[in-house]
């Protein structure tokens, strides 16, 4: 499939480090959640490989999200969908604090939290062929040529993602930033693990709007969405 034709396919859903390092500094209030809820839903990302089920306490179908950023769209989400089980994976502290709120006012127990580079965790922390989905809503562009490089969407990471998915998996991509948008497409041309959806996804792709998401609307910046589908292995044809 060309990369004019993964285009026009995310047109149907309208609607290395790969990241950079944001500091800030946290509430009060955004400190006390970090010091009695990371212990006990939060991981810093490592090469020690996760046990999932005992981490989130029952067996469930588990989506992974890379770069969950302030957590509002990750905590809404989960929300709804109360018997999936959400892996949100950032590296931003001040964003993690703030979904540990929403964790903690609103009472989600199906959200756990690694913080680091999502390559890292996709490499040495998660299971393969385990997660029935992996969302990447709104990845990090990285603009100038130069650093296209520290794209997160591009060979070896679709690799890594495709590995990561149970067969007929889902894997959910949103961008507003045109340029990226072409980039992913041509990426994706390149590669056979994964192809469009046809049909429906075995979870909402219903994303809440956030007011990053907002501003780009009114910034004139529309999203392109790419819905995945990861084929059947060799052995299970």
């Amino acid at each position: 499939m060309t990369a004019e034709d993964l285009r026009d396919r995310a047109r149907l859903y309208p609607r290395v480090t790969s990241f950079r390092s944001r500091r800030g500094s946290l509430t009060p209030a955004q400190q006390h959640n970090w010091e009695t809820l990371w212990p006990i839903v939060g991981r810093d990302a490592t090469d020690t490989r996760l046990d999932l089920e005992q981490w989130f306490g029952r067996s469930a179908p588990v989506i992974m999200e890379i770069g969950s950023g302030t957590g509002t769209s990750t905590a809404a989400m989960a929300k709804l969908e109360p018997e999936i089980d959400v892996l949100a994976v950032e590296v931003y502290k001040p964003g993690l604090a703030q979904l540990l709120g929403f964790i903690e006012r609103e009472g989600i127990d199906n959200i756990r939290i690694v913080r680091g580079d999502a390559v890292v965790v996709l490499r040495e922390m998660v299971p393969t062929a385990f997660f029935a989905g992996i969302r990447i809503f709104f990845p990090d562009p990285w603009p100038k040529a130069r650093h296209h490089k520290r794209r997160l969407i591009q060979s070896g990471t679709l690799g890594l993602i495709a590995d990561a998915v149970v067969d007929d998996g889902v894997v959910h991509i949103a961008t507003d930033h045109a340029d990226y948008a072409e980039w992913i497409a041509d990426e994706l041309s390149a590669q056979e693990l994964l192809v469009p959806l046809e049909g429906e996804a075995p979870f909402s792709l219903d994303r809440p709007t956030t007011k990053f998401e907002g501003r780009a609307d009114r910034e004139g910046r529309s999203v392109t969405e790419f819905v995945l589908r990861r084929i059947p292995r060799a052995g299970d044809l």
